[in-house]
């Protein structure tokens, strides 16, 4: 049986480059699942990788057809935008482990999906001031910049990620993403220890 590994954190912690480095190490063997949003896609982004860009109407399918395990909605500049995990087929545990990029909701919601057991968690921290300056040069880079948005990100992303809710969630071990390469080693450390406790179960 195996196990869904779920990647956490603020934005601009870096998830997506560890997503992307940890799936691509053959040493581990991951398969990546891919969440769903309603936002547009950003420069550089690829449809079915970084995530699967539908429309509400598309979503609105899926509600009626009971595939979603989780779904929040975010009250943007742009408008609502909706972020969601969809059971879809992607995941099966007869088949492997898996990696993906989920909010505090959406391991929870994993958790009830799939069993608490089969669910675990690495939270990505970096400090605020790091973050916001990542997250501020990311969007500079966009075709028409909008710097309200990222503070609303930055805010919304302060209540998402509280300490009160990661200690309900039963989230004890950070990892710190100050240096890519140390952060990922540490990650695929534990990622090689729960693959061999699961061979010994």
């Amino acid at each position: 049986m195996g196990k869904i590994f779920c990647l956490m954190g603020k934005s601009s912690t870096g998830k997506d480059t560890i997503f992307k480095l940890l799936t691509e190490d053959k040493e581990l063997n991951l398969i990546p699942v891919v969440t769903y949003t309603t936002r547009p896609k950003r420069k550089n982004e690829e449809n079915g990788v970084n995530y699967f860009f539908i429309d509400e109407e598309k979503l609105l399918s899926y509600e009626k057809e009971g595939k979603i395990i989780e779904k929040r909605q975010y009250n943007t500049v742009y408008g609502i935008w909706y972020y969601c995990t969809i059971n879809d087929g992607q995941i099966d545990l007869e088949k492997g482990d898996y990696l993906i990029i989920a909010t505090l909701e959406a391991y929870i919601n994993l958790q009830k999906c799939f069993g608490k057991h089969n669910v675990i968690p690495f939270y990505i921290e970096v400090d605020d001031y790091n973050r916001l300056e990542r997250a501020i040069n990311r969007e500079k880079k966009q075709e028409c910049p909008n710097y309200e948005e990222v503070c609303r990100r930055f805010l919304a992303d302060s209540a998402d990620f509280s300490t009160d809710k990661l200690n309900a969630a039963n989230i004890k071990k950070y990892y710190y993403n100050y240096n890519l390469d140390e952060c990922v080693q540490s990650i695929k450390a534990d990622l090689i220890m729960y693959k061999k406790e699961k061979q010994n179960e």
